[in-house]
């Protein structure tokens, strides 16, 4: 029996290892959010920055143009057949798509347009402002990209969003599910609907490099050009009712107590990777790069503290690039040493002087570290824009990750104590609001999903160190909780009541950590297949959790431990199983993850260290009936182990959301005694650490729903070989597939 899993699990990662080589389905690598895809999607388009392998793309773009790509319509869609439209909340698109076509001619001389989803730094989450895309297409979703020719229009986007984007996107657009077989390629599309020698514009700004590089190549191997368009054609068009650029409120001191590190600290450490490289600038172009830095946060993007800015790091010189310099207040100046106009205090001082300057200043900086004769190589990385790339001498570019992805990602002691005790204050605030909701929904009161986040999010604003929401929280309800980053809406909300599952993934920024949490709850009678799917998440959740790994693994390379469970009945789920979370950053942070979509293709990936805080998440969802998701936030830490094959340190993870499970949706049965043993040991650490908050805070009716859920479930006197026996040898089984892999990789 035991064998036979093993073959079968073989031959899924053996198909898997081939996917994920696959090109990617946009001709770019639009940014992996690594909460998005299952094994078969492994060639999507996500949203977490990272580079496609170039043999990959050089292969890919010998292929040839299948003819009935030019066929595909909006009429394709079962939405938009016979004259329907998708649904009330798509947007009529077509006065926009008019306008912008008609930019196409004259100085521009295109025949299509791409409008990706990033801004200036390639950020996850952008400003009101800066959603671009959105607003030409109508779909909303955090990852896609849209192309408009002289008479078509289509938009690519991946597995998290193929129920959303049908929904939103209005007849004039073809919706193309990336990953899905007949489903081509940017380039292959566009080669099929433009004549030979055609010009694809876009905006360089918006664009990172490793992207812009993958369409000049495919677009080039079909015929076609791609060319920089200087002026934004949607800012040119877009120009009633589009929301204001950021108003620069006053930036945020995230002081010691919280960082752990000082800025002068922090930049000698760069400055030492900087040295290693051989080179002696750093230009620094992502957000929460910046922030992390120089100690400092900003409400500039909705959900993740950034504030606009660049910054380039020098041997001994250091500028920041503001928007505004109204935001250096005096406390700001003291914490940077710096005047009101931005200029060092102690000049004297050249290698811990930081002078701030103008946020427009930064590319006539950037030529001027070209004309520096003292300066023999400028690091820039691959995730930044095109437009900071190629202004860098080409013999002066040296093309590396930044130094300081790794550097915030493994968090030092203060912030590790800063996040687990924001975790126990979040947990509790989930807890609470959940002994309310709970009985209030038994009893007949009205609840819908909008309703019940608004009241979440209160409760979260009100907590200590608040700073908001780190997303926009996801309140899903029955068949709602199928759509995976579904987010409410007066048109499509539902009722909570007792007859469906209730899906809740929210998250909180404070100045001592950021959370991100989810759980699936039943305040009735749930049916057999929710009983089971929910259950099965949950085991994929406890062998994640309980897994040890030598020092050098790969997240991609335990990813299947959640996925045991699902896989052994035939389920599976389309994201990835975890996400790394920034300390008052990101909640969504590289370049560590647990997504088995990145095998073979993420370069910039890096192993699990200790210190890196992930989500563990994985999840199953039934179109049209219901969604389950559970997310924990877990620490990796030291293990001790009985024996230390050469010599290695393990490493293991340690849950730092601390939020029981439903036990009204849990079939204990299917559950292994070691499976028992960890949920117990869990409830105990919720009880005690969560509980003691509440308890202290006078919170009684919030104690007393935590102690119903996590008393001692009793282990099987005798497992079932049926199930608890299977279940284990097939956690045993993706373990060992994923320690083999791991040995031939590290």
């Amino acid at each position: 029996m035991i064998s036979a899993v093993i073959l079968q699990l073989l031959k899924v990662l053996t198909i898997l290892s081939v996917v994920s080589s696959s090109p990617l389905a946009y001709d770019s690598d639009e940014v992996f959010n690594l909460e998005a895809i299952q094994p078969g999607d492994a060639h999507i388009a996500e949203q977490h920055r990272t580079k496609r392998d170039t043999s990959a793309s050089g292969a890919a773009s010998q292929s040839t143009t299948v003819p009935h790509y030019s066929l595909l319509s909006p009429q394709n869609r079962t939405e938009c057949q016979n004259g329907k439209n998708p649904s009330k909340i798509a947007k009529n698109t077509t006065a926009r798509l008019q306008a912008l076509r008609d930019q196409f001619s004259g100085a521009n001389d295109i025949k299509a347009y791409i409008i990706p989803t990033d801004d200036a730094h390639q950020s996850e989450y952008v400003s009101k402002y800066d959603e671009r895309r959105p607003w030409i297409s109508g779909f909303t979703g955090s990852a896609g990209i849209a192309v408009v020719t002289s008479d078509k229009a289509a938009l690519w986007t991946d597995g998290r969003y193929f129920i959303q984007g049908a929904d939103q996107l209005d007849c004039n657009w073809i919706f193309m599910k990336s990953g899905l077989p007949g489903v081509p390629r940017v380039s292959q599309w566009l080669a099929a609907v433009l004549p030979k020698g055609s010009k694809v514009g876009t905006d360089p700004n918006l664009l990172r490099i490793s992207s812009w590089q993958s369409y000049v190549t495919a677009l080039k191997s079909k015929g076609l050009e791609f060319v920089q368009v200087a002026d934004n054609l949607i800012d040119k068009i877009w120009t009633t009712g589009r929301p204001p650029e950021p108003s620069y409120s006053p930036l945020i001191i995230h002081n010691i107590t919280f960082s752990g590190k000082t800025v002068s600290d922090k930049i000698s450490e760069i400055r030492g990777k900087i040295k290693e490289s051989e080179s002696q600038a750093l230009v620094v172009t992502a957000l929460d790069e910046v922030a992390w830095i120089f100690n400092l946060r900003g409400l500039d993007i909705p959900y993740n503290p950034m504030f606009f800015s660049y910054a380039i790091i020098e041997l001994d010189n250091v500028c920041l690039y503001l928007r505004n310099m109204s935001r250096l207040t005096n406390d700001v100046q003291n914490h940077l040493m710096v005047n009101s106009n931005g200029v060092c205090k102690q000049p004297q001082k050249k290698e811990s002087c930081i002078n701030v300057l103008n946020y427009n200043k930064i590319l006539e900086d950037v030529v001027k570290l070209n004309q520096d004769s003292n300066i023999d190589k400028i690091w820039v990385s691959p995730h930044s824009s095109a437009a900071i790339y190629y202004t860098v001498n080409e013999t002066k570019r040296l093309e590396l990750s930044s130094p300081i992805l790794l550097m915030k990602a493994m968090k030092n002691h203060i912030e590790i104590e800063n996040m687990k005790r924001c975790q126990i204050r979040d947990s509790a605030i989930l807890i609470e609001f959940m002994a309310m909701l709970e009985p209030s929904v038994q009893k007949g009161d009205e609840w819908d999903e909008i309703s019940a986040h608004q009241k979440l999010d209160e409760y979260r604003m009100k907590s200590k160190y608040s700073y908001g929401l780190s997303f926009d929280t996801i309140s899903a309800f029955g068949s709602n909780g199928a759509i995976i980053h579904y987010s409410p809406q007066p048109l499509t909300k539902k009722n909570i009541t007792t007859n469906g599952v209730y899906l809740l993934d929210s998250g909180g920024q404070y100045l001592d950590g950021t959370t991100d949490v989810t759980r699936s709850f039943h305040f009735g009678t749930p049916t057999s297949m929710e009983k089971e799917a929910y259950t099965r998440v949950l085991m994929g959740v406890i062998d994640l959790a309980r897994a040890i790994w030598p020092r050098g693994t790969y997240g991609r390379d335990i990813d299947a431990l959640a996925r045991g469970p699902l896989w052994s009945v035939g389920l599976d789920y389309r994201h990835g199983t975890g996400h790394g979370i920034g300390m008052f950053l990101n909640v969504h942070e590289g370049p560590q993850a647990i997504s088995m979509s990145s095998r073979g293709r993420n370069k910039y990936e890096r192993p699990l260290y200790e210190g890196m805080f992930l989500s563990d998440e994985p999840g199953y969802y039934e179109k049209g009936k219901f969604g389950i998701r559970l997310e924990t936030i877990v620490m990796v830490t030291n293990a001790t182990t009985k024996y230390r094959f050469a010599d290695k340190q393990y490493l293991k993870f340690e849950a730092v959301t601390l939020v029981p499970f439903e036990s009204n949706l849990i079939d204990y049965k299917l559950l292994t005694n070691q499976q028992i043993s960890w949920l117990n040991t869990y409830h105990k650490k919720c009880r005690d650490q969560v509980g003691q908050y509440l308890k202290d805070n006078g919170k009684t009716a919030a104690y007393e729903w935590l102690t119903k859920r996590t008393d001692l479930v009793p282990e099987h006197t005798k497992p079932k070989t049926s199930q608890c026996s299977i279940q284990k040898s097939i956690s045993l089984t993706t373990l060992f597939i994923a320690a083999t892999i791991t040995f031939f990789t590290i």
